[in-house]
């Protein structure tokens, strides 16, 4: 299938994983339109990050298969993932805390270089990737710590430029997992307006348990527990599903 014509930024059909003789993702089926905001919910240990893991390829499905636009991923490696159009941010920020910012975000945009990046070669040789990473730290609002270390800047900053990195890589499909945890009231505003501008050019997929803010950015709802889905479809109707408040609201 022609990826620039499928229906589907991302299906996943029966996917299933078992890890330590546990079931963690069970016959997981999702399908997200091209441009589409997706809000992925569920209690602690619902299977999110895991389901997250295997779109990514951190993680290897037991059986079932991963589409991005029509191409059949499943097996691809990560970094192959990024040259299709993958990106994600992680629950638990994954940055080089000795280098600056800038540093930080070139890293990001090797993933898009038709090859692996090669460690023992400078940055210096891969032109205007500085430049880039500039451009980029300055659409989240940090171009004036560009030379800053990440071991320098808040917790708050620190999730923004998590999202620049992966907003570097130019996605097709984003998957935000908690982009907000742990982030003040002040903090919170700030990245949801990042989600809000990113370009519907690209589909974004986010796990997080702020709901109050997360739900404004969504339009449809997965509702995930013990590693299969409950619910799916509309953000109005999942929320108001008597399942969504007995499985996840509490109420």
């Amino acid at each position: 299938m022609n990826p620039l014509t499928s229906d589907f930024a991302l299906e996943i059909v029966n996917l299933n994983k078992a890890f330590g003789g546990l079931v963690v993702t069970h016959d997981v089926s999702l399908a997200m339109r091209p441009g589409e905001r997706r809000l992925i919910i569920g209690p602690n240990g619902a299977g999110k990050t895991t389901l997250f893991n295997q779109i990514s390829g951190d993680m290897r499905p037991s059986s079932g298969t991963i589409k991005l636009f029509g191409t059949d991923i499943t097996q691809l490696a990560p970094y192959k993932r990024a040259h299709f159009g993958l990106s994600r941010t992680y629950q638990i920020i994954t940055l080089f805390a000795g280098d600056t910012l800038e540093h930080n975000v070139t890293l990001g945009l090797l993933g898009l270089l038709p090859s692996r990046w090669q460690m023992w070669r400078p940055l210096s040789v891969y032109g205007d990737l500085a430049t880039e990473s500039r451009r980029i730290l300055d659409t989240v609002g940090l171009l004036h710590l560009a030379a800053h270390p990440v071991s320098d800047i808040a917790y708050g900053e620190k999730r923004r430029v998590e999202l620049a990195m992966a907003l570097a890589q130019k996605p097709r499909v984003l998957l935000l997992d908690e982009p907000l945890a742990g982030l003040s009231n002040t903090e919170r505003s700030t990245v949801k307006s990042l989600i809000a501008a990113i370009p519907r050019e690209t589909t974004v997929i986010m796990i997080e348990h702020d709901m109050d803010t997360a739900l404004d950015l969504a339009e449809t709802v997965t509702l995930l527990n013990y590693g299969r889905v409950i619910l799916d479809g509309d953000r109005d109707a999942v929320i108001a599903d008597e399942r969504t408040r007995e499985v996840y609201l509490g109420a």
